[in-house]
Order: C-alpha cells, then sequence, then structure tokens
C-alpha cells in the first residue's frame, strides 16, 4: 500500500517549525530530509524515523516497524500532533545521522 499525498503533506505542515524540511518521492512513499540529512519517512500512512540516539532517548517506548519489506527497522512517531515535540526529535536526531552520500 502507498502512502496519500494528503497524509505526507500534513506531516509537513507537522514539521512546519523546521527549516529545512524536504521530501522526496520514492517507490510510492516518501523520504523526509532535515537539512540534507536522510531522518525518515512516511511509509503506508505511517511516520517513521530512524532509530538514532537521540530518538530512542525521546522515544523509548515507540514501535518498531519496518518501513517494507527488506527495509531496515524505524521507529513509528505515535503522537505527529505535537508539534513542538516533533521539532525537538528530529533537531535532537540530526548530530546522531550520517553525512549525506557525496553523488
Amino acid at each position: 500500500m502507498a502512502s496519500s499525498k494528503e497524509y505526507m503533506e500534513y506531516i509537513l505542515e507537522q514539521l512546519s517549525l523546521l527549516d529545512g524540511i524536504s521530501c522526496r518521492a520514492m517507490m510510492g512513499e516518501y523520504v523526509l530530509y532535515y537539512r540534507g540529512k536522510v531522518f525518515g519517512g512516511v511509509y503506508d500512512d505511517r511516520f517513521l524515523v530512524k532509530p538514532t540516539k537521540a530518538a530512542l532517548t525521546m522515544m523509548p517506548d515507540a514501535e518498531r516497524e519496518l518501513p517494507y519489506e527488506g527495509g531496515k527497522e524505524m521507529l513509528l512517531v505515535g503522537d505527529v500532533e505535537d508539534k513542538e515535540f516533533l521539532r525537538q526529535l528530529v533537531a535532537a536526531m540530526y548530530e546522531d545521522l550520517p553525512a549525506p552520500k557525496r553523488k
């Protein structure tokens, strides 16, 4: 099942307190970037983030889910209503994320 454009737009609105958020459509799903680094995505209308140290600290009870068959485990963001929490989460994750690969 692919993610809906409407849900993706909703997640982008919830992340609007952060400058530097972008997304890229990929095979019916969406990859999310913060200041050029991949931090998560929208998969089957679920907002998932990478299990970085900061994300695990801020969401210790988050469910671990696969974004797609064969993918690496990610954390399900349960509370997508709280814009300030999402801002803090993504900002805290930034330092833990690997630098973008050079093309």
